[in-house]
């Protein structure tokens, strides 16, 4: 059986619900229980059934999801409109053709869902640093077929050099910079500026960025703005918020001094554009 916590090299459907499975699943994606300890204990359930991953679709692209040790896989796993109002906000402002970033893509699962949205003539670039979440997004942007998908395997920062990252308790969504002690799971793993990394993928305007780095975002996106010419900053921006107390700089008010306009919070993000 493939462990939970390291990538398969069995192609995708190998792990393809059982029925009992595909039963537990449905049942979950119809109930109106979204949040709390209802997942995990779903997902515990599906595991029970048949442990290690599950091959499924979520918003038409091809993912395999190690549920039990991820927040994020088990949300796109069981709840069918898990990011839909953020994406439906970065589809809205981005053109078929256009080019989307996604700074902390994880395991793909807005970076390969917009890969489909802008098309095979588009551009997505998708910056995951950590190693393990890497070789899923690697495994999922190979199943779902997604060409126009640049991947890139670093953490972006204000300069060019190498960050410490750590991941999240029971989480590997969770994995996020250290500022300060590293744990002794940390990692050490490139760090470069976004404005390098889109250069480097040859992206000379940029419609919709979303970025969600676990209390990094300033350190990202200060810099960013700061340097980057005016015709590479994204007209849409969906940034996580849940840890801007450990930011060192309001990123958003400086985006909104540079001329974004709040449109919509979430519990979760904070939806810009200009």
């Amino acid at each position: 059986m493939t462990p939970d916590n390291a990538p398969s090299p069995a192609p995708f459907g190998a792990f393809a619900p059982n029925a009992a499975q595909a039963a537990i699943i449905r049942l979950a994606q119809r109930s109106g229980l979204k949040r709390g300890a209802f997942r995990p204990w779903m997902s515990r359930l599906v595991d029970l059934l048949r442990g290690g991953p599950v091959d499924v679709q979520y918003q038409g692209a091809s993912f395999r999801f190690y549920h039990q040790g991820s927040a994020t896989e088990r949300g796109a796993l069981f709840n069918p409109d898990y990011n839909l109002d953020e994406l439906d906000f970065l589809r809205q402002h981005t053109k078929a053709g256009g080019s989307f970033v996604d700074v902390g893509a994880n395991v793909g699962t807005f970076a390969l869902v917009m890969a489909r949205h802008v098309g095979p003539t588009g551009k997505v670039v998708a910056i995951e640093p950590h190693p393990l979440t890497f070789g899923r997004l690697s495994f999922n942007h190979a199943a779902s077929k997604a060409a126009q998908v640049r991947l890139v395997q670093a953490a972006a920062g204000d300069s060019d050099g190498e960050l410490m990252i750590e991941g999240g308790d029971s989480n590997l969504g969770a994995t996020h910079v250290v500022t300060g002690t590293a744990g002794s799971d940390a990692i050490r793993v490139p760090s470069l500026r976004l404005t390098r990394i889109l250069d480097e993928a040859e992206v000379t305007q940029v419609d919709s960025l979303k970025i969600d780095v676990e209390g990094f975002e300033d350190r990202v996106l200060i810099g960013f703005f700061r340097d980057a010419p005016q015709s590479l900053w994204p007209r849409a921006v969906v940034i996580e918020h849940l840890s801007q107390n450990e930011w060192q700089q309001d990123c958003i008010a400086d985006m909104v001094a540079r001329g974004f306009q709040i449109t919509r919070k979430t519990r979760s993000n904070t939806f810009l554009s200009r």
